[in-house]
C-alpha cells in the first residue's frame, strides 16, 4: 500500500511546469540552494502543492534542491522523523570510510574543483 500520494504529479507532468523549473534551476544558478550541490538537481515547492495548489507555478515558491536534501525535506512535510543520532552516526561513519558525502560526491572531487 503506497502512504505517500504525489499532489503534484498533474502539475510536473505539463509542459507548463517544465517552463517554470527551467527557470528556477536558472535563477538558483544550477544548483542546491541547501547544500550547493550541483547533481540529480529537482524543483521543490515550498509550499507544498496539497496545501497550496493556487502557487503550483509560482517560480517564487519553487526552490532548486538536490535528491537527497528534496528527499529530507519530503519526509519531514509527510511526518517522518529526523534521522536518529546513532543512523547519522552510521551514515557520516560510511561516508567517511568511501569518501563520498550523502550526496554521493567523491571527496577527491571537492578538493579537486
Amino acid at each position: 500500500m503506497k502512504d505517500h500520494f504525489r499532489h503534484s504529479k498533474r502539475i510536473t507532468s505539463t509542459k507548463r511546469w517544465q517552463a517554470v523549473r527551467h527557470a528556477v534551476l536558472e535563477r538558483d544558478g544550477w544548483a542546491c540552494v541547501q547544500c550547493g550541490a550541483l547533481r540529480r538537481l529537482e524543483v521543490d515547492h515550498i509550499k507544498p502543492v496539497r496545501a497550496r495548489p493556487d502557487l503550483s507555478f509560482n517560480p517564487a515558491n519553487c526552490q532548486t534542491l538536490c535528491r537527497v536534501c528534496h528527499t529530507k525535506k519530503t519526509r519531514l512535510e509527510i511526518g517522518h522523523k529526523p534521522l536518529s543520532q546513532d543512523r547519522q552516526a552510521w551514515r557520516d561513519a560510511v561516508s567517511e570510510l568511501t569518501g563520498r558525502d550523502d550526496r554521493g560526491i567523491m571527496q577527491k572531487e571537492i578538493n579537486d574543483a
